[in-house]
């Protein structure tokens, strides 16, 4: 039986997504990049525009970065490789399932790193 091929994560469900994680605010950056941020920090970016459309960068643990950056259609984000975070270059090889894991762990990773008091507010809010 044949593998079906994989669905990448369009805008609407990665908006969908983080519309939900509580902080998480969406912008345009650089005029063509769909930026949701925590705490005024970046956990996901998606372009927008251009030969690079769907592609999407985020934020990884710090142990798995050369395993995901080796994988096929990954690869470490430009500008920010050394922050851990990895490009997805060829989107269509994995599935929107897959995709969102990765931005909700970096939504966790990037609420992690930020001042008590910033996570407190946002606790609250799940509340």
């Amino acid at each position: 039986m044949k593998k079906p091929a994989a669905t990448a994560l369009t805008i609407e469900q990665l908006d969908a997504l983080c519309a939900t994680l509580p902080g998480a605010t969406r912008s345009i950056k650089w005029e063509v990049d769909l930026v949701w941020s925590v705490g005024g920090k970046m956990f996901v970016v998606y372009c927008t525009l251009g030969n690079e459309r769907g592609r999407v960068s985020f934020k990884v643990d710090t142990e798995r970065f050369l395993e995901l950056s080796d994988q096929p259609g990954m690869m470490p984000a430009p500008y920010m490789a050394r922050a851990f975070w990895i490009s997805v270059a060829e989107p269509e090889r994995f599935s929107s399932r897959t995709l969102e894991a990765h931005v909700r762990r970096s939504y966790d990773l990037v609420r992690a790193g930020l001042s008590k008091r910033m996570q407190a507010t946002l606790a609250a809010q799940e509340a």
